[in-house]
């Protein structure tokens, strides 16, 4: 595998630290970022579904925190383990903790465990006040306080005329 050094981009990017922070995360693989395995998939054009294998958790043995861009789903396996004898065990039941990157405004709209898949849903809410809008050139539309024309006042005869 090939790895690039980024250092020389810090130097001159201000405000970019998040993105260097992954390409720097994306060189150095986790042994544990394998387990449990999940997909990642676009259902719409701003919703995405994070679908994980998490055979043998109940609802109650996992936790999803969203904390700004991150997403944190952790599970945990609940005592019982002195109750049982297994002559063969393939159905991991460890620790596991699976941090997500989420861009800017995607938030958790609903998550469900179902036959042993846990489905996060997720949707891109991008404000009002930041989607792009169009501004039309030479339009009637003036915003108020923003023309040079000067106002009339209403009772008051305009002398210039």
């Amino acid at each position: 595998m090939r790895t690039y050094d980024v250092a020389p981009l810090f130097r001159s990017s201000v405000g970019f630290d998040r993105v260097f922070d992954l390409l720097t995360q994306a060189e150095r693989p986790e042994a544990s970022a394998a387990w449990p395995p999940y997909n990642i998939e676009k259902v719409a054009e701003d919703e995405y579904r994070i679908t994980m294998a998490v055979a043998g958790f109940t609802p109650d043995e996992i936790e999803l925190t969203q904390h700004d861009t991150a997403l944190l789903i952790s599970g945990h396996k609940k005592g019982q383990e002195g109750e049982r004898q297994y002559l063969h065990r393939g159905i991991a039941a460890r620790t596991f903790r699976q941090t997500f990157n989420l861009a800017e405004h995607v938030k958790v709209t609903g998550a469900a465990l179902e036959n042993g898949l846990l489905t996060v849903d997720l949707k891109r809410e991008v404000p009002e006040a930041l989607k792009p809008r169009r501004i039309a050139i030479g339009g009637t539309q003036a915003a108020v306080g923003q023309d040079n024309a000067p106002t009339q006042i209403e009772g008051e005869v305009n002398k210039a005329a």
